[in-house]
Order: structure tokens, then sequence, then C-alpha cells
């Protein structure tokens, strides 16, 4: 991998990290693109690097995260009620995702079930978005543990490449009744515990691999331009979807869903993966 691969990896995932459009289904095709192998070094690359998306939230988020651990040691009755949330909304993805991690690997990380979920997450969206937004939803404070476990539930379609777990927890969130903003806010911190989780889980599990195969310097520069481009992009996202809400992303999935599917049928893009 040069190191101008590892950069345009780490803007492609902090682009769509937590916009509802999939970071692993454009991470997989811009590695396809960029004819990357196929190997335990990238794949883990490729997650590794969404430890610069978590640095985002923390920047942008540090006073709602700073309740949180106050809540952890009791200082915070509301920062612990949102710890329980999270916590139960966390669990469904990891037991699952421990369970089912080699399986959803061998049989959904391939550019036809990409395509797929990006169309069918775009179908989603425009029938969420005349359905509307109910009026005088719940503030993020008002999230029972049951709800939240919910959202959880919803977070484990996101394993099927290019769902999009921001996708599914933010209408999971509506879906609950939460507030569009409170729901995005939710969505955002359950990354934090999520993306963390599996970060650490494939540095442990391949990381001697991934630094001797790539070195520092690729892993550094795709952290980096996560992190930067992940700020950048959740400070956009909150802003318009403030004023015009999903629909935007739904012609997004449906475009590259369509683009992906006409390659695929024309022969520009291999159905199989690409050799270590």
């Amino acid at each position: 991998m040069e190191l101008w691969h590892a950069l345009v990896l780490g803007m492609v995932e902090g682009l769509t990290e937590y916009l509802p459009v999939s970071s692993t289904g454009h991470l997989l095709m811009t590695e396809r693109l960029l004819h990357l192998p196929d190997s335990e070094a990238t794949r883990a690359f490729a997650i590794c690097i969404q430890g610069g998306a978590i640095v985002a939230i923390l920047l942008l988020y540090g006073r709602r995260v700073a309740q949180v651990l106050l809540g952890l040691v009791g200082r915070d009755a509301q920062g612990t009620r949102l710890l329980v949330g999270l916590l139960a909304a966390f669990v469904p993805a990891a037991i699952l995702g421990k369970l089912f991690d080699d399986d959803i690997e061998r049989l959904l990380f391939g550019p036809w079930p990409i395509a797929i979920a990006w169309v069918a997450g775009g179908l989603v969206i425009l029938v969420q978005a005349r359905r509307g937004v109910r009026e005088g939803g719940t503030a993020l404070e008002g999230l029972t543990p049951g709800r939240a476990a919910l959202i959880g539930l919803a977070q484990c379609l996101a394993m099927w490449p290019g769902v999009s777990r921001s996708l599914a927890t933010i209408l999971a969130g509506l879906g609950v009744g939460l507030t569009l903003a409170a729901a995005v806010e939710f969505s955002f911190l359950l990354g934090l515990l999520t993306l963390g989780a599996a970060t650490a889980f494939k540095a442990h599990q391949a990381g001697t691999a991934m630094v001797a195969e790539l070195g520092w310097p690729a892993l550094v520069l795709g952290f980096l331009a996560a992190a930067l481009t992940a700020a950048v992009a959740v400070r956009w996202m909150v802003g318009w979807l403030a004023r015009h809400g999903l629909v935007l992303f739904a012609w997004w999935r449906l475009l590259a869903g369509a683009a992906l599917a006409l390659a695929l049928l024309a022969g520009w893009i291999d159905t199989g993966r690409p050799a270590p």
C-alpha cells in the first residue's frame, strides 16, 4: 500500500463513517478501484482507521462524553441513564459480531451485496421521508434502556456492508420516538462504543501483520485523514439534517448502487475478492 492509498482510504472512511451511506461499502469499493489486495493487513487497516473517526466524535461531543463518564462513577444521573442506554444498544452487535464475523465477511463482503444494500437503504429513506418525522419526539435524556436495545438490534443490520450503521440507528431512533437531533446524537455516541470495540478487536487480532505489511506511516496517515474528514462530515451532516432531512442520502445511495450494479453487469468490476 502506497502512502497516497492510505490517505485516500482515510478520507473515504472519515467522510462516510457517520453519514448514512455505509463507510464499509465505500471502503471496500475504493480498495477495488485502487487494486489493493484482499489481505489480512488491508482488512485490518480499513477497520483500525475508524479510530480517527472516533477521535472526531470525542472532540465534537466532548461535553456529552464527559457527562457519560461522570455517570459511570455516579456523579451525573443523566449521564448514568445515557450510559445504561448505550450499553443496552451495544450488546446485540457485540454478541452477533463475535459469533458471525467470519460468516459475514465470507458471504456479504462482495460488490453485489453492497449494491443491493445501497439501493434498499435509499428506498427505505424515501419511504421514511414520505411518512415524515413525528413532532414532539423524545429528547435523548428520555431514552429508556428497552428502546435503546431496539436501536442496538437495528444496528446489527449494518453488519451487512452497504446498510450503514448510522442509517440503521438513526431510523431506529426515530422509530422508538426520539427527535431527529436525539437520534443522530445517540447514533454518534453509540458509534464510539461499537467502532471502538471493533477497532480494538481487529488491532489485537491483526495489528502485528498490519504494521509489518503496511508500516506505521500508512497507518498514522490514514488515521489522521479519517479524523479530520470525519469532523468536517459530522459538522456538515448535523446542519444539513436539521434543515433538509435524509433525502439527499437516499439519492446518493440509489445512484451509487445503480452505478455499482452497472459496472458489475458490464464486467468493469470483478465479483471475486482480490488476491492477497
